[in-house]
């Protein structure tokens, strides 16, 4: 991410060690943090549940009941409110500061997004969306990417009408979050769950047979479920559509394949499920940014080298 130019205008560096910048609106505060010297065991907390994310350089992060781990840029971490942060910096300098945001959301905001949530987008099995897993750890994806870059602008914009900008901005991004730790809980437990819960059992049966035409009314009979209301409810929970996530889960089979140079490529599309070469190519490349031949030129290369 970037920091909009407002922020380098207005901040003043008063600390080498957790120099924080703020800005306070209706329903969350923006803080940005730099630091410019190693440090460790640095003690930070919040009143409000928190998304941290990383801007620039490492973490090494230390909560409460979890391993230490190191926080990288393009990741977040969810928090709840109260819970105490213990961090180390071991790579910060002057010269090149490490930077993360962390911002602070009322708990009346993510109760009213919820709500809406429920009303508007039910899951299966009559559940209902509740806070997220915390200390929930996550790599951004796009969407949530463009969210925090749009933020960053907004706190730091001298505009009239930014609380209101915002507002909609944190509700995308919360709804975003919850559908990504519904990816994360069936990723881990998908198989564990899939004896009570029908969203869990076909990730599960998607994932054990990406070799097969997986079209919505296959899959949506096997839910027991209307074509209509399946795509609605598959959607909903993992803020994907089915065609999605059966396309990215074949293509992180197939980058897994193409990592032995010896497997042919035509063999890879075959297994993963793909009717024809092109397809395959189409969506590999828009996914990994690279053609399947590049992508496995990589692992050619580096075995000779």
């Amino acid at each position: 991410m970037e920091l909009p130019e407002g922020f380098f205008k207005n901040r003043k560096l008063e600390h080498l060690v957790e120099n924080q910048t703020s800005y306070t609106l209706e329903n969350a505060a923006m803080h940005i943090f730099e630091t410019h010297k190693r440090a460790e065991r640095v003690m930070l907390q919040f009143d409000e549940p928190v998304l941290a994310s990383m801007i620039r350089g490492k973490k090494v992060m230390h909560l409460r009941d979890h391993n230490s781990f190191d926080f990288l840029p393009g990741e977040s971490l969810i928090l709840p409110s109260g819970e105490v942060m213990c961090i180390d910096f071991p790579e910060a300098r002057q010269d090149d500061p490490t930077r993360c945001l962390a911002m602070a959301v009322s708990k009346e905001k993510i109760a009213k997004v919820i709500r809406l949530m429920n009303e508007n987008m039910p899951m299966a099995e009559k559940q209902e969306w509740s806070m997220v897993d915390y200390n929930f750890h996550f790599t951004n994806d796009a969407g949530i990417y463009q969210i925090l870059q749009r933020l960053l602008f907004l706190f730091a914009e001298n505009h009239p009408s930014k609380d209101f900008f915002v507002n909609n901005m944190l509700q995308e991004l919360i709804i975003r979050i919850m559908q990504t730790n519904t990816r994360k809980i069936y990723d881990e437990k998908a198989l564990q769950l899939s004896s009570s819960n029908r969203m869990a059992f076909i990730v599960d049966h998607i994932r054990n047979n990406l070799h097969l035409s997986l079209s919505i009314e296959y899959l949506s009979e096997k839910a027991c479920m209307s074509a209509s209301n399946f795509y609605r409810v598959f959607k909903n929970e993992l803020g994907l559509s089915p065609t999605d996530f059966i396309n990215n889960e074949r293509i992180k089979l197939a980058a897994s394949l193409l990592k032995d140079p010896k497997v042919k490529v035509k063999e890879v599309f075959m297994r993963c499920g793909f009717e024809n070469r092109s397809y395959f190519n189409r969506v590999f490349k828009r996914i990994k940014e690279l053609s399947p031949g590049a992508y496995q030129q990589q692992f050619r290369t580096s075995r000779y080298t």
